[in-house]
């Protein structure tokens, strides 16, 4: 039964130029020299350190006010149970080892930061912290993000120029 349905005429196939590629050129028989690689640019000197032992993280403190630092804790040896004496210097929270001390260091590798601390330094819960470790003095400090988004702002002001 058909359907009505024809076979379509095949006619005779052509290539079509521009679909054709251009046969690439045969190899020489005599070895061609390679050219010479370009010279590689030469990197500026990496710029000095000053090995200060200064040691960095961020933490964002918990409704509790406990902020983990487990790697700066362990570069600095205190483990938990520590007694802490934290204290507030010139707007960031210093927190020392200290035999009387009223807080200690968490069993989850945490720094306490004791409610009245935040509140003098502006820091609020969730809010990130800069946490720098001075191991030679055995010392954290834990800096309120506005105070490093000011400092940020003086070092590209003197770097940049005042924004116009």
């Amino acid at each position: 039964m058909s359907l009505g349905r024809s076979r379509p005429c095949q006619s005779d196939e052509q290539l079509v130029e521009a679909l054709v590629p251009t046969p690439l050129p045969v190899a020489s028989p005599e070895p061609v020299a390679s050219p010479e690689p370009a010279p590689l640019p030469t990197l500026p000197a990496p710029a000095a350190r000053s090995d200060d032992g200064v040691l960095f993280d961020v933490g964002r403190p918990d409704a509790a006010g406990r902020v983990t630092a487990r790697a700066l804790l362990r570069a600095l040896g205190w483990t938990p149970g520590l007694t802490l004496h934290v204290d507030v210097v010139a707007g960031a929270i210093l927190i020392t080892p200290a035999v009387d001390g009223a807080h200690a260091v968490g069993t989850r590798e945490e720094l306490p930061l004791p409610a009245a601390a935040r509140h003098l330094c502006g820091i609020a819960t969730g809010e990130p912290v800069l946490l720098a470790a001075l191991p030679r003095q055995s010392r954290i400090l834990v800096h309120p993000s506005h105070t490093i988004t000011a400092v940020l702002a003086d070092l590209h002001i003197r770097i940049l120029g005042e924004p116009s």
